[in-house]
């Protein structure tokens, strides 16, 4: 017969947030452990793709990691992709480009 496991925390439902999982410990006993809630990646405010380089932790984890691991070193680093800020920068130029040509068949 199977050995009988008792849960430790209070809340005995079935819920996201009340998830655990059986371990036998040193000793032979069967006893819960509770697990957290998977991390979801940062993502990217245009596109919608998990940004490279920033570790996905629960949101009060990134109270505690440095500010370099949650960030990119580059323009729009933590919250956009390196493609989507390629194509603002694209854009922003060919928009300037643009003006510019239109300021010169005004002045001929």
């Amino acid at each position: 017969m199977a050995q009988r496991v008792t849960i430790r925390k209070r809340t005995p439902y079935n819920t996201t947030s009340n998830r655990r999982r059986v371990v036998k410990t040193p000793g032979g006993k069967l006893v819960y452990h509770h697990l957290k809630k998977l991390p979801t990646s940062p993502k990217c405010g245009d596109c919608g793709i998990a940004l490279p380089g920033i570790p996905a932790l629960r949101p009060r984890q990134y109270a505690t990691i440095s500010k370099t691991k949650k960030s990119v070193r580059r323009a729009y680093g933590g919250s956009r992709c390196g493609d989507c800020v390629k194509q603002r920068i694209l854009r922003a130029f060919l928009v300037e480009e643009a003006k510019i040509v239109k300021k010169v068949i005004k002045s001929q």
